[in-house]
């Protein structure tokens, strides 16, 4: 009897846990390992619903590039910066995507070159992230704002320019001598 009752709850056990990533939450940072442990006659992979990725939502109320941020604002805003500053910041007010991540992600001549995430904690959720500018990295710097599925929410350039080059002073004019 007891053998019996057994080998039923190893079965029931064995039926749930191969069922149970069909209804389990995704996992956002453990990869999902059902290939490997699924029993030999369970259903092809075809045919088991596809799990699906959480709602993403919300939406940029404003972005801007600024050369600091003061109490969670933005102290100003910058479109051209020269190359000889060496911080930029990326402000952004985030709306409706509480308890959700959303990235920033820094992009030089098609390359990411930083990329920073943020847990948003409530319905409305101001971040900003920086990089240092080197001085010949020169041209168009793009920040993407991303949700949590990686669907761009907004994106912005700012363009980094040289400075001038530094005026030669002209020779002091000479009156020929007498």
């Amino acid at each position: 009897m007891k053998l019996k009752l057994s080998l039923s709850l190893l079965t029931l056990i064995a039926a749930i846990s191969a069922h149970a990533n069909e209804y389990a939450p995704p996992a956002t940072s453990v990869p999902d390992n059902s290939a490997t442990t699924a029993p030999a006659a369970s259903k092809p992979a075809a045919a088991q619903p596809a799990a699906m990725a959480p709602a993403a939502s919300g939406k940029v109320a404003r972005a801007q590039f600024t050369s600091a941020v003061q109490n969670r604002e933005p102290v100003d805003k910058v479109s051209t910066l020269l190359s000889d500053k060496a911080q930029v910041y990326f402000f952004s007010e985030i709306k409706d995507a509480a308890n959700q991540r959303i990235t920033h992600r820094w992009e030089f001549q098609n390359k990411t070159v930083h990329e920073l995430g943020f847990d948003v904690g409530a319905d409305r959720w101001r971040v900003f992230s920086s990089v240092n500018v080197q001085p010949e990295q020169t041209g168009d710097w793009k920040v993407t704002v991303l949700n949590q599925n990686g669907d761009t929410l907004d994106s912005q350039i700012l363009k980094v320019e040289a400075p001038a080059p530094a005026a030669i002073p002209a020779a002091p004019a000479t009156t020929p001598a007498r």
